[in-house]
């Protein structure tokens, strides 16, 4: 279990939403404003399907 919001949580939640690699690279190789700003765009997009 991750703290909420590190690094290590907010990949948590993309692989679970089935994104592992991003540009072919890990998601883990990046640093975590870049894995914290996809989360983002994630989750904006699921709130804008909703609508």
């Amino acid at each position: 279990m991750a703290h909420l919001y590190s690094k290590g949580w907010f990949i948590q939640q993309l692989k679970e939403a089935n994104i592992t690699k991003l540009d072919g690279r890990k998601l883990e190789s990046y640093k975590t404003y870049i894995v914290r700003n996809l989360y983002f765009q994630l989750v904006a997009e699921k709130e804008q399907k909703t609508e």
